[in-house]
């Protein structure tokens, strides 16, 4: 009998002799399992109520005793301290019988988890929302990989009332359908929290005409070190500003029963090339940071929330921790395998309050910004996040999926992340097997799609390797937060074509080549998905060639083709409010040698 595969992989499994049947009543069972639906006569479960409240991870616990019983039967005996050791003993039993469907294993399990948040944060503003139905089935997926937190990234999805300008043509989130994903969160053991960026990334808002005057500036500014034109963030010293987020915030957070909001506060690059220059100048743009969001929580905590914010300014000014109150939780996130996790764990405990909830690291899932996903930097990323919220005691680890530039990514590039992301959460730092995420996320009995997606993750891995010169001009090296295929997507005929060589060029191809077709998949869409991913890849990797002189012939296709099947396929997934701000990207490919330029 095959050995046992199981995601996240647990503490401890015993192999017991003998085998049981499975009763004909299990698969109907599993659908409903996880939603604590009643459990039929072969499964007994109990709460031992021992857990006295010192470690969450404790209450996360549970054994489970597969043996067989009268006539081979099979039994299932669930012992936890509370009910949600009794959830993730349950999916632990789903995923037994997915694999055994006749007849499973007599085994006895005992597990915890490594980390007591694990949490999964989906953009849900660069462009594509979810429809209910998918939402629903995110959910349903996350709680069988054990995720126990998660958040949607917002900025102007949400049905604000009077704000009609600013979310038109989005498709947004009613607050009726917040209450119910919320609802379907709480039945899957996964606390909702509230996520909407309340300083920095605002640009949909800041351009209309009725919000205009809260902006920082109209003018040039320095994204880290790329120029930007335009509205970004809000006016920190301005008393309106304050206003909008309280407007904001009331009206968002009554429809979330949870106790955490994200507040954002990310990236505010563009603070002093404004309307707060003169004051960032007297008092420090950590200091002028920090007040705001300050204030921010403040609105938030007379609301009945906690907020959660993004740590990266204030790690760039660890000085103005100590301004912040210790009731909030900072979240630190980095995308590459050198994200100095234990550097800024240090950072957050000495010179920050004593965060009486602690601090969460936030690795990534790779798959934005990319076609393929980025396999290599992937495992790096999340395994160095989880290492260090072990050894940092960090309070918790949520997996970023985020929507750049298209959210041209098919959603089995990004489950695959996601997958990687709560095992580690799970198990501490290991990566999971890639046919047991085949099996257990794309139902996949052949256990191909992981390890496939894996190697197509890492196609242009050796150009990423020198790609720096297509981000950022001037310097080399490694490629950051996107691969060099789509990076170079979007650059002129004879810009940065000065990347990798012929021999590495043609050694990707040959391993694209060596891919072959799409594997199998028992679901058409994600089937139409796989084969969708592979074409645009493939049209990209072209593209880097011809505008090299490197790949000669015909093009594997065309861009119209791929926008087609790209509009096709969204609407399976996404609600059609997006689509058109996604297929916009497409105008940005920059043209082939020989065409003429617009």
């Amino acid at each position: 009998m095959d050995s046992l595969r199981l995601i996240p992989t647990p503490m401890n499994v015993r192999m017991l002799e003998g085998v049981a049947h499975v009763p004909p009543d299990a698969s109907a069972w599993m659908s409903g399992a996880l939603t604590m639906s009643p459990a039929p006569a072969w499964l007994r479960e109990q709460t031992s109520g021992a857990w006295c409240g010192a470690d969450e991870r404790d209450a996360q616990s549970y054994r489970l005793t597969i043996r067989a019983g009268d006539a081979g039967c099979l039994i299932a005996e669930c012992l936890a301290p509370t009910s949600t050791g009794l959830r993730h003993a349950r999916a632990t039993l789903v995923q037994i019988l997915r694999q055994f469907p006749s007849q499973a294993p007599c085994c006895e399990i005992d597990d915890r988890p490594a980390i007591g948040r694990r949490g999964v944060m989906l953009d849900v503003s660069r462009c594509r929302v979810p429809t209910m139905t998918e939402f629903h089935r995110i959910i349903g997926q996350l709680s069988a990989l054990k995720c126990n937190h998660v958040q949607f990234y917002t900025e102007h999805t949400f049905a604000y009332e009077g704000a009609e300008s600013v979310w038109g043509g989005w498709d947004p989130l009613t607050p009726e359908q917040v209450r119910e994903i919320d609802v379907a969160c709480a039945a899957h053991g996964i606390d909702m929290a509230a996520n909407q960026n309340c300083f920095g990334h605002l640009r949909e808002w800041l351009e209309k005409p009725a919000f205009a005057h809260l902006a920082e500036t109209h003018g040039d500014w320095m994204f880290d070190v790329w120029p930007r034109s335009g509205p970004f963030s809000l006016c920190p010293t301005d008393p309106a500003s304050l206003r909008f987020v309280e407007r904001l915030l009331g009206e968002l957070l009554p429809h979330f029963s949870g106790a955490l909001v994200n507040i954002g506060c990310d990236e505010t690059y563009d603070i002093a090339y404004g309307r707060s220059a003169d004051v960032v100048r007297r008092r420090g743009r950590g200091a002028v940071f920090a007040e705001f969001v300050g204030q921010i929580a403040a609105v938030a905590r007379g609301l009945g929330k906690r907020s959660m914010f993004w740590a990266d300014i204030a790690l760039s000014h660890p000085d103005c921790l100590s301004m912040l109150e210790a009731d909030m939780t900072p979240l630190a996130w980095g995308y590459e395998p050198d994200a100095p996790w234990d550097d800024w764990c240090g950072a957050l405990t000495r010179h920050g309050p004593a965060w009486m909830h602690g601090f969460w690291l936030c690795p990534g899932t790779s798959s934005w910004r990319s076609i393929t996903g980025r396999t290599s930097e992937r495992r790096g990323n999340i395994e160095g996040a989880a290492r260090a919220a072990l050894s940092q005691r960090a309070a918790g680890l949520l997996v970023c999926d985020w929507g750049d530039s298209g959210h041209w990514q098919t959603w089995p590039v990004a489950l695959r992340g996601i997958a990687d992301g709560l095992h580690a959460a799970w198990c501490g730092c290991d990566t999971p097997d890639a046919g047991t995420v085949s099996l257990h996320a794309f139902d996949d009995p052949s256990l191909e799609i992981g390890a496939w997606l894996d190697v197509l993750g890492d196609v242009d891995e050796p150009l990423r390797s020198v790609a720096m010169p297509l981000s950022r001009p001037g310097q080399t090296g490694r490629i950051r937060n996107q691969t060099a295929i789509f990076a170079d997507l979007f650059k002129g005929c004879d810009e940065a074509r000065e990347v990798g060589s012929r021999e590495v060029y043609d050694g990707c191809v040959a391993r694209l080549e060596a891919l072959g077709n799409a594997p199998a998949a028992s679901c058409p869409l994600l089937m139409d998905e796989l084969r969708h991913t592979l074409a645009m890849t493939r049209l990209a990797m072209d593209r880097f060639g011809r505008r090299r002189g490197w790949s000669t012939g015909s093009p594997p296709g065309s861009w119209h083709e791929i926008e087609a099947e790209h509009r096709r396929l969204w609407v399976e997934r996404s609600r059609s409010g997006g689509l058109a701000q996604s297929c916009a990207f497409f105008r940005k490919i920059g043209p082939e040698p020989g065409e003429a330029t617009a």
